[in-house]
């Protein structure tokens, strides 16, 4: 099954993962946390964890999310699509924003019911 979604992953995407793999191992080294360690402490056997240090797009969001709190550093998930950072959604939602405002013409009493 990993191989049918790999297949269909761009190219980008691919690399992303293998370097948040990396990334993760690299943390885990500098911590000096054994791999069977680790996977004891996130839940996970420690074949998992080697495709998640892989970069394995087979992996579940939940079980990378998981590795990253066991290392300390989960922080950084909340920011990944935060609106803030969405300049392309941010720049389309003011191309939509009207070029002038109109200020409504006053009523005259009738039209209020002040008669």
């Amino acid at each position: 099954m990993a191989n049918n979604i790999r297949g269909t992953l761009p190219l980008p995407v691919r690399r992303l993962l293998r370097k948040l793999g990396s990334d993760i191992r690299d943390a885990r080294l500098r911590r000096r946390i054994r791999a069977a360690t680790m996977a004891e402490r996130a839940l996970i056997s420690r074949t998992t964890l080697g495709k998640v240090e892989r970069g394995d797009p087979g992996v579940s969001m939940g079980i990378y999310a998981t590795v990253l709190f066991v290392l300390g550093m989960e922080d950084g998930l909340a920011e990944l699509a935060d609106r803030r950072r969405d300049g392309l959604g941010l720049d389309l939602l003011e191309e939509r924003l009207p070029q002038r405002v109109r200020v409504a013409a006053p009523r005259s009493r009738r039209e209020r019911g002040d008669d």
